[in-house]
């Protein structure tokens, strides 16, 4: 019983996570007005490596074998999506970007071989049919902007398991592995903002700009990355997946509440049914008839 108390708790803080981060795309809206993409990714990236490097004291050298490749991934997942939105519609844009909660159970069964249950299979189709209404279904006509969105879910799917993977391998600190990731990122955007034409412009100076950095990095990079990290280890990438996959609700709600953005009655529906999955996928799963009678039997739960 404990453990599954715990288990459910480290899944619940991902909700928290998933809150913030759907906060994240007005403030970065903010940010953007003053530095172009991939700038703020190495300022928000390198702001939150400096508040976690006291963590890399005594990292040992798997830490890195295991944080480099991860923040490549996330560097990857992030070009992807912030260009993508570039070249395409928001609705659009956050539709194909909730296609990674159908694909991350795939990649999970054809990395592991670990086939979802059919609890998840119902999640993953409940979830969908949120996004589905809350982004108003999908018009698209293959442009630039879908293919890098639709490619972003795929790198969130497959990424998602690959970092649980590499993280299981590094058993040192979270805030550590989080550090290298953050480096990783930050660094990997800076080293291409810099081979652009023209370089990167100077750092702005107004106070707007610094304080939304300072919420992204501070928030969105280093507390969320950590929790996630470390319910990774703790979780399934589908379970994980289904509850991150409720940011667009509260990417939404920030942008009713914020922005002012209008809220129909057919979105209120959608985003209650993705809430809906991701506390369902929160609570801890109950195990079988015959496997419970054998724990009780075993003195064991």
């Amino acid at each position: 019983m404990r453990k599954a108390f715990l288990l459910g708790g480290s899944e619940w803080l991902l909700l928290l996570v998933a809150l913030i981060w759907g906060s994240s795309y007005g403030v970065s809206k903010l940010a953007l007005a003053y530095y172009p993409v991939l700038g703020l990714l190495a300022v928000r990236f390198v702001l939150a490596a400096l508040c976690l490097s006291p963590s890399l004291r005594h990292a040992p050298r798997s830490a890195w074998r295991a944080g480099v490749p991860m923040g490549g991934i996330l560097l990857a997942i992030l070009l992807c999506e912030t260009y993508g939105l570039a070249h395409t519609s928001a609705a659009n844009a956050a539709f194909l970007i909730s296609l990674c909660l159908v694909f991350t159970p795939l990649a999970e069964w054809l990395l592991f071989g670990q086939r979802p249950a059919a609890r998840i299979w119902l999640l993953v189709a409940l979830s969908w049919l949120g996004a589905v209404l809350l982004t108003g279904g999908m018009h698209f006509s293959a442009s630039l902007g879908d293919a890098l969105m639709l490619l972003a879910a795929v790198l969130r799917a497959f990424g998602v398991c690959w970092i649980k993977q590499l993280g299981q391998r590094e058993t040192g600190s979270v805030h550590a592995l989080t550090a290298i990731q953050c480096w990783t990122v930050g660094l990997g955007a800076l080293l291409l903002g810099a081979l652009l034409p023209g370089n990167l412009p100077a750092l702005p100076q107004a106070g707007e700009f610094w304080l939304a950095a300072g919420y992204l990095a501070g928030l969105c990079t280093v507390c969320a990355f950590a929790i996630q990290n470390h319910a990774l280890r703790r979780s399934d990438p589908s379970r994980v997946a289904l509850l991150m996959g409720s940011e667009p609700v509260f990417g939404a709600l920030f942008a009713w509440l914020w922005l002012g953005e209008a809220m129909g009655p057919q979105r209120w529906l959608g985003g209650a049914l993705m809430a809906l999955a991701a506390i369902w996928a929160a609570l801890p799963a109950q195990p079988s008839a015959p496997a419970a009678r054998l724990a009780s039997a075993t003195g064991r739960g």
